[in-house]
């Protein structure tokens, strides 16, 4: 059975859209974007302060179902730039305890907000 997740102290959907659900024992976060949390306003700064609002707004929404980073089995990162991956790189090291969730990454042309990420991931609880 699949079940919607609404953590209150994350961004709200922006859209008919749930920030995450649940099937089982496994957890989706919708694509999730640099969002500020108290309005449906980009965060200020460069690639590495926007990969941390995502992995914080991720981590919220994860917490709501009892999960954390170390949960994440596999993450897809949306890129408007490829040449930031390094910058993102850097982050996830920081941040994603070993082993590292597997990842996917997809260079795109644009992401809503004029975002510079967007990130999504499936955890396992």
């Amino acid at each position: 059975m699949k079940y919607a997740i609404n953590a209150r102290k994350a961004p709200e959907a922006s859209g008919p859209y749930s920030q995450g659900t649940t099937a089982g024992r496994l957890v989706f976060t919708s694509g999730q974007l640099p969002i500020a949390h108290d309005a449906e306003i980009l965060i200020e700064g460069d690639i590495t302060a926007q990969t941390e609002r995502v992995i914080d707004v991720i981590e919220l929404v994860l917490e709501e179902v009892g999960c954390t980073l170390d949960d994440i089995a596999q993450t897809t990162i949306y890129l408007t730039d490829l040449s930031n991956l390094e910058a993102v790189n850097n982050v996830f090291e920081e941040r994603f305890p070993m082993p590292a969730p597997a990842r996917s990454v997809v260079g795109v042309s644009a992401l809503p907000l004029g975002a510079l990420i967007e990130m999504d991931c499936i955890a396992c609880r």
